[in-house]
């Protein structure tokens, strides 16, 4: 057989996998913009209805008293460059006497130590909790130490906080979230507000998909969840339990020998906890306010600007929400419930179907060039094969305007625009942390342990003392 013939078959067999690898990708993608084109058009009813007023607050309003005490839980693993601003800024941007500070640190990161207890040491507010094992074990057992040390506080007190807030050591609060919160919990056990990546200066692309991502979701997807009455996943920074409701999931972790509120064998325990609250008879909310000045009251933080960073950091949520939530959560009888599961754990599907996606663009390539040289010929599409490129093309078109609007009005018209051009950033990402949570999940079913694969942390968005975002 010549080398010709061989290369006419090589090109046959690439038209036979590109025409299957077509017709999986615009199902699926058909699939995806429906369910995305169901929520666009809820939130649209709401606004168009007056149920997506979000609140302008007055500047006494941002500064009321608490009601009772609340604890700020922040658990830190290697966090030297990042853990000082943000107890510094936050028991500034917070000065209510109500307030205490936990940070969880570990005996064996004695630099993360050093840096908390030189933050503030001075602060009566502020508690450095070391951990009794070697880091990092998980983030949730981290906080589980936090929470032991809590209830300690509250016997030798004899008093109870009435609150839990849970923060990461990069975070970066707004001076009115605690007023905002505190006021929300009256009647609720749970309250997430915004998360606002901010722009990192060296990295637009990378970490600029964040923006937009979180633009959207905190804008949208969890104002339409709220709306609807659907459960509240946790975003693990900025989300306020009631003491009562966190009391309530510890006894439910001692029944299944846990030893705290916290699964310390999950990756993505805030998200778990959120869900766990919200499915009960505990009621949550997902609330969106902006301060007299009309800046968003959101927690602001860097988030990765490297691809290994991004990639690891996606691939724990997936691993922890789309993996570990079949196995721990299972799946809600109550359609809502059941509609929400199947887009949070939609992250491995969504991999795939990009992976395809791009691949068939690569045959495409290879494909065309055959056919400018006169090997191959078009491949013909079917009338339905058609309509469904016709669907998957607009539906492109319809998703990237609805991002370039959530991001702009977040951060600008540039922004705006420059969210449509990093769409194939976060679609790289995606596929990488993809494969990267499958193999990490296959592991753990084998026997692996699961440890706290924690993102590096190394600037802050409150580094310069005299320039306070948010206030």
């Amino acid at each position: 057989m010549s080398s010709i013939e061989v290369l006419r078959q090589v090109l046959a067999g690439l038209h036979v996998i590109e025409h299957e690898l077509l017709l999986f990708a615009t199902f699926w993608f058909i699939i995806s913009a429906l369910d995305e084109v169901a929520f666009d058009l809820s939130w649209v009813w709401l606004r168009l209805t007056g149920r997506l007023r979000e609140r302008k607050l007055t500047q006494a309003e941002e500064r009321t008293p608490l009601r009772g005490r609340t604890a700020v839980l922040v658990p830190a693993w290697h966090e030297a460059k990042v853990i000082g601003h943000t107890i510094s800024h936050m028991l500034r941007a917070w000065p209510q006497d109500e307030l205490t500070l936990y940070v969880g640190c570990y005996r064996n990161d004695p630099e993360t130590i050093t840096a908390a207890m030189t933050a503030a040491a001075s602060e009566k507010r502020l508690r450095v909790v070391i951990h009794d094992e070697d880091g990092p074990t998980t983030k949730a057992d981290c906080l589980n130490r936090l929470y032991a040390a809590l209830c300690t506080d509250e016997m030798r007190r004899s008093g109870r906080y009435s609150s839990v807030v849970l923060h990461d050591a990069e975070d970066m609060v707004h001076p009115a979230a605690l007023s905002v919160i505190d006021a929300a919990l009256v009647d609720g056990d749970f309250v997430q507000l915004p998360v606002r990546p901010e722009p990192h200066p060296t990295s637009p692309w990378i970490a600029g998909h964040y923006s937009d991502e979180f633009a959207e979701a905190h804008a949208k997807t969890l104002v339409v969840r709220d709306a609807v009455g659907a459960a509240i996943p946790a975003a693990g920074v900025g989300c306020w339990f009631s003491r009562a409701a966190l009391e309530g999931l510890c006894e439910h972790r001692l029944a299944e020998n846990g030893d705290g509120p916290f699964a310390a064998e999950c990756l993505t325990e805030d998200y778990e906890l959120g869900l766990l609250v919200s499915r009960g008879r505990s009621k949550s909310s997902f609330i969106r306010a902006h301060d007299h000045l009309g800046q968003l009251v959101a927690t602001r933080s860097f988030f990765p600007s490297s691809l290994e960073e991004s990639v690891k950091q996606k691939s724990r949520w997936i691993h922890g929400i789309a993996l570990q939530g079949w196995d721990r959560l299972g799946w809600s009888g109550r359609p809502i419930e059941l509609w929400m599961s199947l887009r949070d754990r939609r992250g491995p599907l969504t991999a795939l179907v990009l992976a395809a996606a791009y691949t068939l663009l690569a045959i495409e390539a290879l494909l065309g060039l055959a056919r400018v040289a006169g090997w191959q010929n078009a491949l013909e599409l079917s009338p339905a094969l058609r309509v469904m490129l016709i669907v998957c093309f607009s539906s492109f078109a319809w998703r990237a305007a609805w991002r370039c609007y959530f991001t702009g009005r977040e951060y600008g018209l540039t922004e705006g625009f420059r969210s449509i051009l990093r769409i194939p950033v976060a679609n790289i990402i995606s596929i990488m942390a993809g494969r990267r949570a499958l193999v990490a999940y296959i592991g753990t079913l084998r026997g692996a342990s699961v440890s706290w694969d924690k993102t590096q942390h190394s600037d802050h968005p409150a580094t310069d003392d005299d320039r306070v975002l948010a206030r």
